[in-house]
């Protein structure tokens, strides 16, 4: 008996210590995803979609390699890499995502694909309506309706009034986008791949795809700024963005975590406003929708998650 209450301490302790790295992790994550649509508008105003890909993938796979090799993990024999599960998942989650994203911030406003990629919550809260037994399903189905309510207004109010100011295609992509990203967040916590396994293969292939896309387009590598800019957006929104968001949910599931990500959507959308993107005011009520809708989702699940 005293040793069982001896564990219960040591059990609070760990769970909290866990919590703490968890938000750690999330907050490194939410602070380079912010930079990702400001450096990526300003690249894309002077060089094709496919180069910059190139450069965002050759960066991510330069630090998952090092994280690989600065891991104190033991070396697993060749037949124990990642399964195909693993492999899908971080395929979709990483090479969907951002391929899709970039397209859609090729083809419209770069402040309205931002805010419409970071939907990917509202896509969660309807599959955990849809799969799960939530607390509390009246509260999430309202807060998801309002925010694609708030997308609407986005797309219809962003420019001038009128609805699809962008290409139709970078509509579906950010919405691609947005999905990709609501299947690895509900997926990498359940694949037993440590982040580093499970990201650095799909980012070699979106490193050879890239190259393609580029070859298919005429390749000419940038230099100076415009290289730098191109290799950190691997390196620190794609490569330690994803790294550490990987590790957060693998700590802590989706409950407080998911809140912390939601400030994604807020502080992107800051800078981009600050570097001179406008919105109308219907589109402003959008995004307001958007965000908050998004917060309110995060809150109610970590809510359901600390009950359970």
């Amino acid at each position: 008996m005293v040793e069982r209450r001896d564990r219960a301490p040591h059990r609070f302790l760990r769970h909290g210590s866990g919590s703490a790295s968890a938000l750690v992790f999330a907050a490194g994550a939410v602070a380079l995803w912010s930079t990702n649509a400001l450096v990526g508008k300003s690249l894309l105003a002077s060089h094709p979609v496919s180069q910059v890909q190139f450069l965002q993938f050759t960066g991510a796979a330069l630090v998952f390699a090092a994280i690989r090799l600065m891991s104190r993990e033991r070396p697993a024999p060749v037949s124990a890499g990642p399964g195909l599960v693993s492999l899908a998942v971080g395929f979709i989650g990483l090479v969907g995502t951002m391929v899709l994203q970039y397209i859609a911030f090729a083809s419209m406003p770069v402040i309205e694909a931002n805010l419409m990629a970071y939907t990917w919550p509202l896509m969660v809260a309807a599959a955990v309506i849809a799969l799960q037994n939530p607390r509390r399903p009246v509260l999430l189905g309202l807060a998801a309706v309002v925010g694609f309510v708030g997308v609407a207004l986005v797309i219809s109010g962003g420019r001038n009034q009128s609805w699809l100011q962008g290409d139709l295609v970078g509509y579906v992509a950010a919405f691609g986008s947005a999905l990709c990203m609501a299947f690895y967040s509900v997926m990498v916590g359940r694949v037993a791949t440590s982040p580093d396994r499970l990201l650095l293969p799909s980012s070699l292939i979106g490193v050879a795809l890239t190259f393609l896309w580029c070859a298919r387009d005429g390749f000419a590598w940038p230099v100076g700024m415009d290289l730098a800019l191109g290799l950190y957006l691997g390196a620190g929104p794609m490569g330690l963005g994803y790294y550490f968001w990987s590790r957060a949910l693998k700590l802590e599931g989706s409950g407080k975590v998911a809140v912390v990500a939601y400030l994604t959507p807020i502080a992107s959308t800051l800078l981009l406003t600050l570097s001179g993107e406008r919105l109308t005011m219907t589109a402003i009520v959008g995004a307001v929708l958007v965000i908050g809708s998004c917060v309110a989702v995060g809150v109610e699940r970590s809510e359901a998650e600390n009950h359970v």
